[in-house]
């Protein structure tokens, strides 16, 4: 197939084409090239968008979809579908699933499932059998079928003997180990941030010192074992500094952070409403300052919209009983424009294949087309409308964004729901 991408604003500094205006003429999946006019003759399809502007496809490191065993919440077919519309031609899958993803024959399973489909499906796979945090899971087997990184879904590693054997085990096969921050016995029944809110609204509270407290334990083994650790979804200032400091020692760390603990505080919390309760949850304007500096200086590596379907029958509960999480897909290069320049978030949506060793896409003659195609100007409010998800678990609706996502282009798939 000849697909024509028509007057195209490329977004990559890394290329000879930034901030160029270009036609693209990808055949086969390939970009076959790049001019300033390139003539219809022969081509099956035509894209030609208002104010088009393409980057290298958008990457995220952390997305949970349900299936197997929460297919009610999502099923890997329209979670895939969701992310291309979302401008996603790459996602890890979180192993949060039921059963875990936890060997071999499931992770190939999982990829099997994802197949021919215009968004490319990595695997994250258990750091321990059943995420049970007791036995180390078989994470040769899972790296030979394809796992990228092994850690339990938000699920601290208790034990540090645990922690130390997997960097120790890993080390083997340059395997990346995952350690949730957070000191379960320090957090214990929290639900919520402990601070003045928590206080007020009468709710358990989780105190930062159980990410840090985490965090300076799990540094500490890796500063020991070396080997490579990646901390996810970081959420407090003093993390920021503890993950900087140890950067600077020369430790091989790298961490994330989701895109609503950018924007918003634990301040959001007095509805009680259930769309806010997240895990981490919601810190203070304090330590998002924190966490945007970090994001800006390279101290956090890459942002993640965490993106955690949850059926309604386990999110429209009382706050108690709700499960924490919020599907951030189709919100994410909108929320992200309310707080970035354009270069910033498209830096920040391409960010973290490295760490996971996934090769970097290009935009060049001759290079795999990989491509997220998008719109940055227009304001509007993000709705239940834009949500393509099953799960309709969203903490970002009514937040007034910018810019609108056209959709992807992967190799000889593409997922372009407004064509020209």
């Amino acid at each position: 197939m000849k697909l024509l991408l028509k007057a195209a604003k490329i977004i990559d500094p890394g290329s000879k084409y930034h901030h160029k205006k270009v036609d693209i003429l990808i055949e086969g999946g390939i970009i076959k090239s790049i001019g300033a006019s390139i003539k219809n003759k022969d081509v099956d399809e035509v894209i030609d968008l208002k104010n088009l502007h393409v980057s290298k496809g958008w990457f995220d490191s952390s997305v949970s979809f349900g299936e197997p065993g929460y297919e009610e919440r999502e099923t890997i077919k329209n979670g895939l579908k969701v992310a291309g519309k979302s401008g996603f031609t790459q996602i890890a899958l979180n192993p949060g699933t039921n059963p875990v993803l936890d060997n071999n024959g499931a992770i190939t399973s999982v990829r099997s499932k994802a197949e021919n489909n215009a968004v490319q499906l990595f695997t994250i796979g258990a750091l321990t059998n059943r995420s049970e945090g007791v036995d180390l899971a078989e994470l040769f087997d899972m790296h030979q079928a394809g796992a990228i990184s092994f850690g339990d879904y938000k699920k601290a590693i208790t034990h540090p003997n645990l922690l130390k054997l997997s960097l120790l085990y890993a080390q083997n096969f340059d395997g990346l180990v995952q350690s949730f921050p957070q000191d379960n016995q320090i957090a214990e029944y929290g639900l919520v941030n402990e601070h003045i809110n928590s206080t007020s609204l009468g709710l358990n509270g989780i105190p930062s010192l159980a990410g840090e407290l985490q965090i300076i334990r799990d540094l500490y083994i890796l500063e020991y074992t070396g080997g490579k650790l990646h901390i996810p979804t970081i959420s407090t200032e003093k993390s920021v500094k503890l993950i900087k400091e140890a950067k600077r020692k020369g430790l091989n760390v790298s961490c994330s952070v989701a895109i609503h603990n950018l924007i918003y505080t634990d301040d959001e919390l007095v509805e009680f409403d259930t769309h806010f309760k997240v895990l981490p949850p919601l810190r203070t304007k304090k330590d998002i300052k924190a966490l945007l500096k970090g994001v800006l200086d390279g101290t956090v590596d890459m942002v993640t919209s965490d993106h955690t379907p949850i059926d309604i029958e386990h999110k429209k509960v009382e706050f108690e009983h709700a499960l924490n999480g919020t599907i951030g897909l189709e919100s994410a290069f909108g929320a992200l424009s309310t707080i970035f320049d354009l270069e910033e978030i498209i830096k920040i949506l391409t960010s973290g294949r490295a760490r996971f060793k996934i090769p970097e896409p290009k935009i060049e003659e001759g290079s795999p087309a990989n491509l997220s195609l998008f719109n940055p100007m227009g304001e509007s409010s993000f709705n239940k409308e834009n949500i393509h998800s099953n799960s309709k678990n969203s903490m970002f609706l009514n937040l007034k964004i910018k810019g609108q996502v056209y959709g992807i282009i992967n190799g000889d798939k593409f997922n372009l729901p407004i064509t020209g």
